[in-house]
């Protein structure tokens, strides 16, 4: 026999709730899985097998107490210097010598727009970072966040990505470090990788296959002297390979 419209509501009433329990319980444990994951993460360093510990840095760190940075486990830092073909990080002069102050190996990095030819901002980078013995190979970030809207062909990107490393590569004498997302890196890079030094970043877990690399990006957590969180990385050799990477090395 059919039912009619007002015998259904009851029934309808009672999923309803069922769902929404469910939902509670979902949101619950979601919760909690937060918490432990919290407090895992501050005992958890997925970095401390490795030598070498690092940091990369920029104006967004503010100012930086690098004397206090160094006594706790850092050996290097690369330091944001320019953006783009004409933005200059405030702070990199700053940052750039008391990091060598410190005692730190150093390296400068230059944020690659996709809105700008690779002269240009290989010129921008040119400017504003020095040649120094000692100092680690210029770095060039590649990704997708912070970046401009455009999203060039494969073809069109590659073509100013190498007009940018062969102008800054003639210029300091060596192959460049490229910071990369797994992201940006399938889309623009894995079908050809450059001949550069990789740097990857993959937050909580080891790289695993391409490509290979030397430094990784692994966390984001606290550091003496600087307020707030700032990026963590390590290097995948011992202080003479670090020394051996850097520019008269």
């Amino acid at each position: 026999m059919r039912t009619t419209d007002t015998e259904e509501l009851p029934s309808e009433r009672g999923r309803l709730y069922a769902m929404s329990g469910r939902l509670r319980a979902g949101l619950i444990l979601l919760a909690v899985l937060l918490v432990v994951g919290a407090a895992i993460w501050q005992f958890y360093d997925p970095g401390a097998d490795f030598e070498l510990q690092g940091v990369d840095v920029s104006h967004h760190q503010g100012a930086i107490d690098w004397e206090a940075l160094a006594a706790d486990d850092t050996s290097f830092a690369f330091i944001k210097a320019t953006e783009g073909g004409d933005w200059i990080d405030p702070l990199f002069a700053a940052n750039w010598e008391q990091a060598a102050q410190a005692g730190l190996v150093r390296g400068a990095y230059h944020f690659f727009t996709l809105c700008r030819p690779g002269i240009d901002q290989a010129n921008n980078l040119i400017a504003q970072v020095p040649v120094e013995a000692g100092m680690l190979p210029p770095a060039v970030d590649l990704e997708f966040g912070g970046n401009c809207a455009a999203r060039p062909s494969v073809e069109n990107f590659r073509r100013e990505l190498d007009s940018f490393l062969e102008i800054a590569e003639a210029h300091y004498g060596t192959r460049l470090v490229a910071y990369v997302a797994r992201g940006f890196y399938e889309v623009y890079l894995a079908e050809d990788p450059p001949e550069v030094i990789w740097w990857v970043r993959t937050l909580g877990w080891q790289p695993r296959g391409e490509p290979e690399w030397t430094f990784w990006q692994y966390f984001v957590g606290d550091k003496d002297g600087v307020s707030g969180r700032v990026d963590r990385n390590v290097f995948v050799g011992n202080a003479d390979d670090l020394e051996a990477l850097t520019l008269g090395g």
